[in-house]
């Protein structure tokens, strides 16, 4: 498996494949955020020469979340599979949204496919990424009626490695969801953390670790923005000692970002996995 956090600074954008030799299977992407000089849509259709995005998981319903999603249509790249928290509808997410002020295109886009991408899925994502499996869960609506507590919350994974991806949870999402058996046993053996809602304070959980110990935690963020630089010592608290081996820079690490570090590749084998970043920070 391959597995790349792009640097959207503060969004959100990773991309999934799994890789045999020099072929390189279905494409699924988790969150479609942009940067100004880097968008998934264009990476996809001019960067990989592709025009399908097989699956699409949108974690969070706000714009850092989704800032490339209508353009991902404008491009002509065909995405028949959409995940997202299915219990909310179309409509209940404008009325939601319609709280911060108008609808921006990729907001309209994404409550537009609420009520449309709604059929069974005749190639299921577990059965057809070669091996890479993932896990969802979610709060339901009207529980919670804001967009970071509704999040998506995915479990990527492939072999012996798995990574969170918990969109914008804030701390009441994560204890709602630990009243969960089946939550509170997927969380056991989680090898990478991409913090909640960027690293910020709200979307720390400390209870949630006492179901695992990650090896590394990412935080998907820009310089000085929203106090996520103040989380990293808590972060830096919670996981493995020994940390990870960056093999960019072959230096161990426990908080990797993408404001230093550039985009982040985990390469998934059988029995191990190797980090590389864009940068050598």
């Amino acid at each position: 498996m391959r597995l790349v956090i792009w640097d959207v600074q503060h969004g959100a954008c990773a991309m999934v494949q799994h890789i045999l030799g020099q072929y390189a299977g279905r494409l699924a992407m988790i969150d479609s955020g942009s940067a100004d000089d880097w968008r998934p849509s264009t990476y996809i259709a001019k960067g990989l020469g592709r025009n399908r995005l097989d699956y699409l998981f949108i974690t969070n319903a706000d714009q850092d979340h989704m800032s490339d999603l209508q353009a991902l249509w404008d491009a002509g790249v065909y995405t028949p599979v959409l995940f997202r928290n299915p219990s909310y509808t179309g409509e209940q997410m404008r009325q939601i949204k319609r709280q911060s002020g108008p609808l921006s295109a990729d907001a309209e886009r994404y409550v537009s496919a609420c009520s449309t991408f709604n059929q069974p899925v005749d190639e299921p994502f577990d059965l057809h990424m070669g091996g890479i499996t993932a896990t969802t869960f979610w709060n339901p609506y009207p529980t919670f009626t804001d967009t970071n507590n509704l999040s998506l919350v995915v479990f990527i994974k492939y072999a012996n490695f798995k990574i969170l991806f918990p969109g914008d949870l804030e701390k009441a999402g994560w204890q709602a969801l630990l009243k969960r058996t089946d939550f509170r046993a997927e969380l056991v053996g989680t090898d990478v953390l991409v913090a909640s809602h960027h690293g910020r304070e709200s979307g720390y959980c400390v209870d949630i670790f006492n179901y695992f110990t990650p090896s590394a935690v990412v935080i998907s963020d820009k310089p000085i923005e929203h106090e996520t630089q103040k989380m990293v010592p808590d972060y830096r608290k919670v996981v493995r000692e020994q940390g990870v081996r960056v093999r960019t820079t072959m230096k161990d690490r426990h908080v990797l970002t993408t404001r230093r570090d550039g985009w982040i590749q985990f390469t998934v084998a059988i029995d191990n996995y190797t980090i590389d970043t864009e940068y050598r920070g």
